[in-house]
């Protein structure tokens, strides 16, 4: 597996890394925990070392994966997260309850340490922003834990630009994790030349579009109880149809490459930039070896260029992506 650096924290990760939260949350009802475990270790055989989680994923999540990363902890980089403590359902929609006050911060950061049976976190994300904490008491305190040797480096997700800029002026971020996609490509307006100008990596989350992008899912598609996709724009069988053709490009670049859909995608995020570093999460081990081996499908500038092109000119639906 081909490695990529985590900003300038001197730590290396897979190119590809392994997001956790569909094992336990947002896609129907948690995955059994043995195929579970076995998965996240068939991942290192495969290359992968960088590992995705959250406490709101729930914490049987932080528990899944250091049961399974305990053997071969040492050679393995974990990221976890804090400032989402619980939810509330207000007008029938669950609403993320935040707290990132210096002393919560510490709180969360021993539940995770004892749930991950680990002694120092690898990479730390403020998950959601806190709107009555300041950015430099979020960086402030993050910078003691470093010194303590409770983490190694720090992020922000979903996070604003001048927040980030803020944060980093305290204590350098490594990385930013956000959404991105060949349909959703909001970071490419701004937060990618902010991720180049302070040398910091953007970890990209639901990088096959919610598995939109694999093409294994079409309109007539049914979702199990608990599967958020059953209620997400981008699956609804009239913007399935309207995207058809982004779907077809990829289909046919995959052919010639002799590769699958979601290999040509995670490809092509990969070949965007070198700071770029995916984390696509899945339930099934042949999903697994497929996600990986895209770190190592090379396209060419011709079928970039192509691809590039071609997605200037879709239209792609992005209503409640």
């Amino acid at each position: 597996m081909k490695k990529r650096m985590l900003g300038k924290s001197g730590i290396e990760v897979s190119a590809i890394g392994l997001g956790c939260m569909g094992m336990d949350h947002a896609y129907g009802k948690p995955a059994d925990r043995d195929e579970m475990i076995k998965l996240i270790r068939k991942s290192v055989e495969l290359g992968c070392n960088f590992f995705d989680t959250a406490v709101v994923y729930g914490e049987s999540n932080e528990e899944l994966l250091g049961e399974a990363l305990a053997p071969i902890r040492d050679k393995m980089v974990i990221a976890t997260k804090f400032g989402i403590i619980g939810q509330e359902i207000i007008d029938g929609k669950p609403q993320n309850i935040l707290n990132s006050s210096p002393e919560s911060i510490k709180e969360q950061l021993e539940g995770s340490l004892k749930r991950l049976k680990v002694d120092c976190i690898d990479l730390y994300y403020q998950h959601r922003v806190d709107p009555n904490v300041e950015p430099e008491v979020v960086a402030g305190v993050m910078k003691e834990l470093i010194a303590e040797g409770k983490i190694k480096t720090w992020g922000l997700s979903n996070a604003p630009i001048n927040y980030m800029k803020r944060a980093h002026s305290v204590c350098p971020l490594s990385a930013i994790e956000n959404q991105y996609s060949m349909v959703w490509r909001e970071p490419e307006k701004e937060l990618f030349n902010l991720c180049e100008e302070l040398e910091i990596s953007f970890v990209a989350y639901s990088p096959l579009g919610n598995g939109f992008l694999s093409g294994k899912y079409t309109k007539d598609t049914k979702y199990e109880e608990g599967d958020f996709r059953s209620f997400m724009g981008r699956f609804k069988p009239e913007v399935m149809d309207r995207n058809k053709a982004l779907l077809d490009l990829i289909s046919e670049v995959a052919e010639k490459k002799n590769a699958t859909c979601a290999q040509i995608v995670l490809a092509w995020e990969l070949a965007q930039k070198p700071f770029i570093i995916p984390i696509p999460g899945t339930r099934k081990l042949h999903r697994l070896e497929e996600n990986l081996g895209g770190a190592d499908v090379e396209l060419t500038r011709e079928e970039l260029d192509s691809l590039n092109e071609a997605l200037s000119k879709l239209e792609i639906d992005e209503t409640h992506f």
